[in-house]
């Protein structure tokens, strides 16, 4: 399980998976942050 964080405001607002062995770089997406009420770039974080 990965915990996505806003890149802006650093709360953490969704939660996602991957597979380790394919994918080995860390998650980056464009998410819509509740608190920053705008989309903006979320990224994985241990």
């Amino acid at each position: 399980m990965a915990k996505m964080r806003c890149s802006e405001c650093k709360e953490i607002n969704y939660y996602s998976s991957r597979n380790k062995k394919k994918v080995k770089e860390k998650l980056e997406m464009n998410k819509y942050c509740k608190r920053c009420q705008k989309h903006t770039l979320h990224k994985e974080m241990k």
